[in-house]
């Protein structure tokens, strides 16, 4: 630390040179972010001190946390879903995994999950001692539920399945997991990071969440389609009263008891998820998803007319393609298989996606 202060020009000046290296999102084809909307960034500025660690002190805040629970919960089907705001889908499905472990109480407890599910789910384990079960998937890179018999026994705590896989956008057949939880008597979490502000706008939505009688928890990320500030993910469950088995004693706060992973928790990014979620509505939500998906759909058809099949037709707006060159300037990812990977986030407009493919025809040349 300096012994005398920068002056503040300085100081700036030193910061925008290390902002400026950052990469631009326009040209970032990789990310499930996307520069929040104006209404999330003036909403967080608003909001820029307040904690939800010690709610008390922040009572209207809280309120917004509550609403933005009521507002995730009643997209999900089950208005009177309890649920907090956390830094995003890591922490939600550690939290899940928690409450699922605690629910049922055993000597070797195991989770089965898809192959396909997110590297959060490995720390899950590693923090909470659980033994992961991975199912195969299909051809299609869902889930296969027909090799869950030999993965779930009396031990398994949880099953989970993903809408909107990371790496393939598509959703895992959650309806046949629902039935296999309710037969089995086991906790069914859903990663519904991204995929849960995509399904419930597409025109004919797939059923994911509350509406299954099996689903025990949903995640949702607002962070990322719903287009708020950094870190908003929440953690929904059918049953409020789970989150009690979290509580610990927190005497010298405003509540005495608190059931969430981290203390202090920013309420600026709640603020700018409620800020989004009501300044567009369901019909704004439901264009913006309109969009993506459309120009997920134009991506596919031009890679495909240059001679790049798809992977796998997706469920979400995230295309994958048979595809070992990218061109100068474009920041795109690989699956594990080293499939090409697409996330038509806001920010990748029609004139990005045209861009883009001008570039990939040229590297045909």
């Amino acid at each position: 630390m300096r012994e005398v202060g920068c002056p503040e020009e300085d100081l700036f000046s030193f910061l925008l040179s290390r902002r400026q290296e950052d990469l631009g999102y326009r040209n970032i084809l990789s990310s499930m972010c996307t520069p929040p909307h104006p209404v999330a960034a003036r909403a967080h500025a608003m909001f820029l001190e307040t904690n939800l660690g010690d709610p008390g002190l922040f009572p209207g805040t809280a309120a917004l946390e509550e609403l933005l629970v009521e507002r995730l919960g009643t997209l999900m089907h089950f208005p009177k879903a309890g649920g907090y705001a956390t830094s995003g889908g890591t922490e939600s499905n550690i939290q899940a995994f928690r409450i699922a472990k605690k629910q049922k109480p055993v000597k070797s407890p195991n989770v089965v999950v898809p192959a396909s599910s997110h590297f959060s789910f490995q720390k899950a384990c590693d923090i909470l001692g659980l033994e992961a079960r991975t199912v195969p998937l299909d051809s299609e890179f869902r889930m296969d539920t027909e090799a869950l018999d030999g993965l779930v026994d009396k031990n398994t705590v949880c099953i989970v399945g993903v809408v909107g896989t990371t790496e393939y956008g598509v959703v895992d057949p959650i309806a046949s997991l629902s039935d296999v939880a309710e037969d089995r008597d086991v906790f069914l979490h859903v990663d519904a990071a991204f995929g849960g502000m995509v399904v419930p706008f597409l025109d004919r939505p797939v059923p994911f969440d509350f509406r299954l009688p099996g689903v025990a928890s949903v995640s949702v990320d607002p962070h990322k389609m719903g287009m708020s500030t950094i870190p908003a993910g929440c953690l929904l469950v059918r049953n409020p009263e789970h989150f009690s088995c979290l509580n610990v004693d927190t005497p010298y706060l405003t509540v005495k008891r608190e059931c969430t992973l981290a203390g202090t928790r920013p309420g600026a990014s709640v603020a700018a998820a409620v800020a989004v979620l009501e300044y567009l509505g369901m019909d704004g939500m439901r264009a913006v998803v309109a969009g993506c998906m459309e120009n997920a759909r134009r991506l596919i058809d031009g890679m495909e007319t240059l001679g790049y099949p798809r992977a796998v037709t997706p469920d979400v707006n995230v295309a994958t393609f048979s595809c070992d060159r990218v061109p100068a300037g474009w920041r795109v990812s690989r699956t594990r298989n080293g499939h090409m990977r697409i996330v038509c986030m806001p920010h990748v407009t029609r004139d990005v996606i045209e861009n883009f493919l001008k570039d990939m025809s040229d590297t045909n040349a």
